[in-house]
């Protein structure tokens, strides 16, 4: 049984992006097309043929705590990686929303992402959730990881736009970005408590 008490030194906190949907970000839509490709990617799964990487499969390997996003394509990531450990799936962690403006005229869904998220964090939130809103829930998602990372390290399954606002609220909760694997599908990036990333 795992020893769930609390260290004397917090422990690492690993934040993963999910690795590649089964989703068609060429299709060539318009605003509200748009609004309706979102939807339907919020409900999909991995893509077929896709594996962890090894070095991805070794830090969940000594993760104590794993949590995951309820979107399909961080759930299956997380359970990709998880080899059989139970993990605890919370909405706080959802990708922040992305509404698009009402642009005229039609593009891919991978162009429509730029403006959509340019103008979501102007304000442009459309009846969604907020930047502002965004920012108080990635608060919450920090305390939640930081709070798991007292009695052992932690690894979170979530999505590449909210993993990012997750970085200043863990950095003003005393962690420092220790590997920074960037934005692809699969990426990570691990924090662990200045003080033990200072060495000492």
């Amino acid at each position: 049984m795992t020893d769930m008490r609390r260290q004397d030194t917090p422990g690492f906190i690993t934040i993963v992006r999910h690795g590649e949907p089964d989703a068609d970000r060429r299709q060539r839509v318009d605003w509200r097309g748009y609004e309706r490709w979102w939807a339907d990617y919020e409900e999909r799964g991995l893509r077929d043929g896709q594996a962890p990487p090894p070095a991805l499969l070794a830090q969940a390997e000594q993760a104590v705590h794993l949590f995951s996003s309820p979107a399909p394509r961080a759930l299956e990531t997380a359970q990709a990686c998880a080899g059989g450990k139970p993990i605890e799936v919370d909405s706080v962690f959802v990708e922040a929303a992305l509404p698009p403006p009402p642009f005229p005229g039609r593009m891919s869904a991978r162009t429509w992402g730029v403006p959509a998220r340019c103008a979501w964090w102007l304000g442009f939130a459309r009846g969604k959730e907020s930047r502002g809103q965004a920012e108080r829930r990635a608060a919450q998602a920090a305390d939640r990881l930081v709070e798991a990372a007292r009695t052992g390290p932690v690894m979170l399954f979530a999505h590449g736009w909210f993993n990012r606002m997750l970085r200043p609220a863990l950095k003003r909760r005393g962690y420092a970005c220790v590997r920074d694997g960037g934005d692809v599908y699969w990426s990570w990036r691990r924090y662990e408590p200045k003080a033990a990333a200072r060495g000492g």
